[in-house]
């Protein structure tokens, strides 16, 4: 069996490539394209893991001036200002977290924050906290659909120039996880596969390269960065919708 190539770090800068709309992200969207209709500005994205939320954080931070934070380093007290918070879940300190909404609701600042459950579920031992994360809007994202995916991987593949057949994509969707970072290795590694064999990629190829990915048992390889996967079909802006209502997502 060949070796493992190392893999190579995707770029980070946003190609201009616009958002993939999905039943798996429609609510979403419809609520970020809108923030005047963020019940005191605030709105949390939720979703599993590899559903997106983050990627769709950045976008809308770049597009509505927000400075960007993350739960785990949030300590202190924070400054009001217009910010997105991702995993936000995922606090260092609870009342870090209390003074940023506060201070964002005190300042009229848009607050837009990302973690994997609805924003009432977070553990929040603080009451005034707990009643606050209540008060916030909720955005679910699902898991990816398959039209998704495949859009996905053809786009990963097209980026790096990467012919790949049809029924090849199709036998690497039926194998990988449903993880949008998990395509973005499985199109870098095949992309070095390929250039190293000189041929093109096969299911032979495939098998060989994503030996660890394809049957689940891992390879030591570096965890892929879900931003990296996901801002490559993103630009700074996010399609367009009607209006949010209550039954387009959870007023908690």
């Amino acid at each position: 069996m060949p070796r493992q190539l190392p893999l190579p770090l995707l770029p980070r800068e946003a190609v201009e490539i616009a958002p993939i709309p999905d039943s798996s992200n429609a609510v979403a969207r419809t609520w970020l394209a809108d923030p005047g209709s963020w019940p005191s500005g605030r709105l949390a994205l939720h979703g599993p893991e590899g559903s997106g939320k983050s990627a769709l954080l950045a976008q809308s931070a770049r597009r509505l001036g927000l400075r960007r934070l993350s739960g785990p380093a949030l300590r202190g007290v924070p400054q009001g200002a217009p910010t997105a918070l991702d995993d936000a879940d995922c606090a260092a300190e609870e009342p870090a977290l209390f003074h940023l909404i506060n201070a964002c609701a005190a300042g009229g600042h848009l607050l837009l924050m990302a973690g994997r459950e609805p924003p009432a579920r977070w553990e929040a031992r603080l009451p005034d906290l707990a009643s606050r994360l209540r008060a916030t809007a909720a955005a679910p994202l699902a898991q990816p659909t398959d039209a998704l995916l495949r859009a996905l991987l053809a786009r990963h593949f097209a980026r790096r120039q990467l012919r790949v057949e049809a029924a090849v994509q199709d036998w690497l969707l039926a194998r990988l996880p449903r993880e949008a970072a998990v395509l973005a290795e499985v199109a870098a590694r095949l992309d070095r596969a390929a250039l190293a064999g000189g041929g093109r990629v096969t299911r032979a190829l495939a098998r060989a390269s994503l030996a660890g990915l394809i049957d689940g048992s891992g390879d030591g390889a570096p965890d892929p960065d879900p931003m990296e996967a996901w801002e490559l079909f993103g630009d700074d802006s996010v399609a367009t919708g009607a209006a949010p209502s209550a039954s387009m997502g959870t007023l908690l």
